[in-house]
């Protein structure tokens, strides 16, 4: 009786398929080091001109002197900063802006999707679909109704050590935070992600007594940190970036953000070296926010958080 063996592969073959493997990553880490180096490229000199005076910074464009940080170093630009602009006070007003928007609007968009993805009603397709169509309305089309009705809606303030009743939201943090709370494309991504979680689990809450809140809070959420960090860091952006919305609502100095003292600086004398500096100020949370998140967005991607 004989017994049937698999052929063996030869040691030769397996050694070129093994190194034809490596190369093919070699080549793969080569092409993605390049593209990394590449979009580095505009940060570098942002960061590099931000210590450099303007005469330097014009003088050194056409060479690779202007990605070195060579030459009359210091730190006068962003001294410079801080007297020509209350920067303190715009990043504070950014942060706040930014906070809630990002906080208050993954609580009421995840809700949402929560109910357009989890719970049975009806009506729920046309008003899903209703909130995709938004996505394709400019939001410069809306600028001026939208400023026209929040300069007409209630408003309780503080005034004289009274709440009083009154009539307008301009030049308020408000009007900078609730018209971007609510987002189409929020709802759209945590509905999709949602969808992926088996609705057994829903079941099994509900049999147990569990109300479509408890299911939402101790159940969907904790399942959802990549969906919930993508948002954040697609929220995060738009809200941190505004600039036409609070040059319109807003004109008290003391509630603009910082995409608004870009202004300073174009005025009669463009500062070059200040402008570096102030925009590498205003980079600094943004990269700090992605670099904090950057995980937990690429797994939402790779696991199809926008899947159909």
């Amino acid at each position: 009786m004989t017994t049937m063996t698999s052929p063996r592969i030869p040691a030769v073959k397996r050694d070129s398929e093994s190194a034809a493997r490596q190369s093919k990553r070699v080549f793969s880490y080569l092409v993605l080091l390049g593209l990394a180096v590449f979009f580095l490229f505009p940060l570098v000199f942002m960061f590099v001109s931000s210590v450099k005076p303007d005469t330097q910074i014009i003088s050194d464009m056409d060479s690779i002197r202007a990605f070195l940080p060579v030459g009359d170093i210091s730190l006068d630009n962003y001294y410079g900063v801080f007297t020509r602009v209350p920067v303190a006070q715009f990043l504070m007003n950014s942060l706040l802006v930014t906070i809630l928007t990002v906080v208050l609007g993954l609580f009421i968009n995840s809700m949402c999707a929560f109910a357009l993805s989890r719970m049975e009603w009806k009506g729920k397709g046309i008003a899903f679909a209703f909130i995709i169509a938004t996505l394709i309305v400019p939001f410069e089309t809306i600028a001026v109704p939208m400023v026209y009705w929040v300069s007409r809606l209630p408003i309780l303030v503080w005034e004289d050590g009274m709440v009083k009743y009154d009539f307008g939201w301009m030049n308020t943090y408000g009007v900078q935070i609730i018209p971007f709370i609510a987002n189409a494309f929020s709802i759209f991504l945590f509905a999709q992600y949602f969808k992926t979680i088996p609705t057994s689990l829903d079941e099994a809450a509900r049999i147990d007594g569990a109300g479509w809140f408890t299911i939402y809070r101790r159940i969907i959420m904790p399942l959802s940190g990549p969906a919930f960090a993508t948002v954040a860091i697609l929220t995060f952006l738009p809200a941190w970036n505004q600039y036409l919305w609070p040059l319109m609502v807003v004109q008290q100095e003391k509630l603009r953000p910082v995409m608004v003292g870009m202004q300073y600086f174009f005025q009669l004398d463009t500062a070059w070296g200040e402008v570096m500096a102030y925009t590498s100020l205003i980079t600094l949370p943004v990269l700090i926010v992605f670099m904090s998140f950057q995980r937990a967005f690429i797994q939402s991607v790779a696991a199809s958080g926008v899947k159909g």
